[in-house]
């Protein structure tokens, strides 16, 4: 029986036409015997009446069952052309039950699963496609795009993001970049002119936009392929520009509530004390009125030396002279040997930046031994770490402390880092935080090398 129990007995190819070259044969010398007894003696005659009866028998038999095996082929021949093609919706029929059956099954079988992959493939690309139409991000394929300060290249594909912004919803592939760019915004063109991912501003005073540029090539069909990705920041960047000016409000506010109350009160005991003749605890209520006056000035002088930072004036400053002058502020070991090349900073925002490290390292719970800066040279750039065995900081605290306003000390402004971080970045550099095996934090400072010397 068949594997399918349907096609009843099994008949091969080579059963069928062995019975069928038997049945001939059969039939051929049947024929032969009787003309034999028709005409005796006479073989020749014999001979050529039997294959002018049997040959067109044996060419019709052998015609029709070649026949639907040709068809066969040709439909195969057919199929596969379609499948090359990418049209899989064709299948076949084999009436009898043979390994042609068996050959026409898996054929089937095989355009059942080419289906069903394209079925999966059509179904995931049309997902991925709603989902690039749909995104806010605007995305351009361009190809043959040529090299870093021009634009030129054809756009090969386009999200309905791109259209809008670029070509206020026409259709955009097929059309050069460059063309496309003339009627855009000046400062995209400088973007993609300037090379690299980063941000650009378009438009002015209130009608200000900031988009985020990113780009990536590769190679597709021996072609050089650019996607070009632009993002809307402007509303995410004034919702958190609103939640930070939120929170720098509810930092000033407690800070100066926390220093306007006392002094109000301080000032209320000295008039009744004045009024009852009674100036002998002036000084006191006078000095402590100083203190809090002083602290707020310290408070709102961060505050705006980290709003008004101004660019680095760079110059020449001696490594021991620089050490030396924070030393006379802050107390700290110095680790190794300092470099005997000069560093090239702004002295004071340097000077500033290390100073407020320095002090944290100190209210850190270390011991004041323990407090250590170590400065080195790398190979291209300076190194400059500020040490303390404290007690470390958590995750959570290590991904923010660099925020601004992000603080976890009672009476903290959260500026300390953040304005060194600034100071650091100004001067083309970095800084980073990480814990110390046995306990404590080192802050790190990387710095450009100095310039090499003239003639070298």
């Amino acid at each position: 029986m068949s594997k399918d129990g349907r096609r009843g007995v099994r008949l091969s190819l080579v059963t069928r036409w062995s019975a069928l070259v038997g049945t001939l044969l059969a039939l051929g010398m049947l024929v032969a015997l009787g003309l034999d007894h028709l005409f005796p003696g006479h073989p020749v005659l014999v001979f050529v009446a039997c294959l002018a009866a049997i040959v067109p028998i044996a060419i019709i038999t052998i015609r029709s069952q070649i026949q639907p095996i040709l068809s066969l082929f040709r439909a195969l021949e057919g199929t596969v052309a379609s499948y090359r093609d990418g049209d899989f919706s064709f299948s076949l029929h084999w009436p009898q039950n043979d390994e042609l059956a068996d050959l026409i099954a898996a054929h089937n079988a095989l355009g059942q699963v080419l289906r069903e992959q394209r079925l999966g493939l059509v179904q995931r690309e049309l997902l991925l496609d709603t989902m690039v139409q749909n995104t806010p991000v605007a995305m351009l394929l361009v190809t043959d795009f040529a090299s870093a300060g021009t634009q030129a290249g054809t756009i090969v594909y386009a999200n309905l993001a791109a259209r809008q912004l670029l070509s206020e919803g026409r259709k955009l592939e097929g059309h050069g970049l460059d063309a496309i760019l003339d009627g855009a915004a000046p400062a995209l063109k400088e973007a993609l002119a300037r090379g690299g991912d980063g941000l650009f501003t378009a438009g002015e005073s209130e009608e200000e936009e900031v988009y985020h540029l990113a780009r990536s090539s590769f190679t597709l069909n021996g072609r050089r392929h650019e996607l070009l990705l632009l993002r809307h920041l402007t509303t995410e960047l004034r919702r958190q520009e609103v939640q930070t000016w939120k929170k720098v409000i509810r930092v000033i506010s407690h800070e100066l509530n926390n220093s306007l109350a006392p002094l109000a009160s301080l000032a209320h005991s000295g008039a009744e004390l004045v009024r009852r003749g009674q100036t002998e605890r002036l000084p006191q209520i006078l000095q402590t009125i100083g203190e809090r006056t002083r602290h707020l000035e310290s408070f709102i002088l961060g505050y705006a030396r980290f709003a008004k930072l101004p660019a680095p004036r760079l110059a020449a400053v001696p490594w021991q002279v620089f050490v030396d002058r924070l030393a006379d502020q802050v107390a700290f070991r110095l680790l190794g040997e300092l470099p005997q090349e000069p560093v090239w900073i702004d002295a004071a925002q340097m000077e500033q930046a290390l100073l407020n490290l320095l002090k944290n390292a100190h209210e850190s719970d270390s011991r004041p031994d323990a407090v250590a800066l170590q400065v080195r040279r790398m190979q291209e750039a300076v190194r400059i770490d500020v040490l303390d065995r404290g007690s470390g900081m958590s995750e959570t605290v290590l991904t923010n402390a660099l925020v601004p306003f992000y603080s976890t000390k009672r009476s903290g402004t959260g500026l300390g880092l953040a304005l060194a971080r600034e100071i650091a970045e100004a001067h083309g550099g970095r800084i980073m935080l990480s814990n110390r095996d046995g306990g404590g934090l080192a802050v790190t400072l990387i710095l450009p090398a100095p310039p090499a010397a003239p003639g070298m």
